[in-house]
């Protein structure tokens, strides 16, 4: 199983289309996004991205409260199960306890990885590439006894993605 994980978008739409583009060509069969998309524009990408998506309310994302009928939008922190793998997602890295196999979160913009406890924590980094000039986005790939986490990244001067592998032996 192949999960795209991206965050903190912010009114780029050129670079969440972008990423959502490299996801799904890596093959993805989910998109998860960990919040501030702060423009319709951004849930519309991942609704015409035609996969299944999933993405919480970042700080940033009041105004999208009044059109959130329309898209799968969620108050964090949102809990939810792909096969039979949980998943706790949110924004603001502030319940990152190891109540879920994969906790996911954005807000702070940085590539974050780690797995401890039975627990693998993500923080895809940065869309916007606000803090720094890079582009960021997780291909995340669950296997029977591994996940796998490509984070690709791309300095917005350049034209390809670089990508660094961690592997975690999963402990069921």
């Amino acid at each position: 199983m192949k999960i795209g994980i991206l965050s903190d978008s912010h009114f780029k739409s050129d670079y969440t289309k972008e990423v959502i583009t490299l996801l799904k060509e890596k093959g993805c069969q989910y998109l998860v996004h960990a919040g501030d998309l702060c423009i319709e524009k951004n849930l519309q990408l991942l609704k015409e991205s035609a996969l299944p998506y999933v993405s919480v309310f970042g700080n940033n994302d009041r105004n999208l409260v009044s059109i959130s009928h329309k898209y799968v939008i969620k108050q964090e922190p949102y809990y939810f199960k792909i096969k039979d793998i949980t998943f706790k997602l949110m924004h603001m890295p502030y319940h990152l306890t190891p109540d879920a196999n994969i906790v996911i979160f954005g807000h702070t913009h940085m590539f974050e990885c780690e797995y401890k406890n039975n627990t693998l924590f993500l923080n895809p980094g940065e869309v916007c590439a606000r803090e720094k000039p890079l582009i960021e986005c997780v291909l995340l790939e669950i296997n029977e006894n591994e996940y796998i986490i490509s984070h690709y990244f791309k300095d917005i001067n350049k034209n390809n993605y670089e990508r660094e592998e961690y592997k975690y032996e999963r402990k069921i």
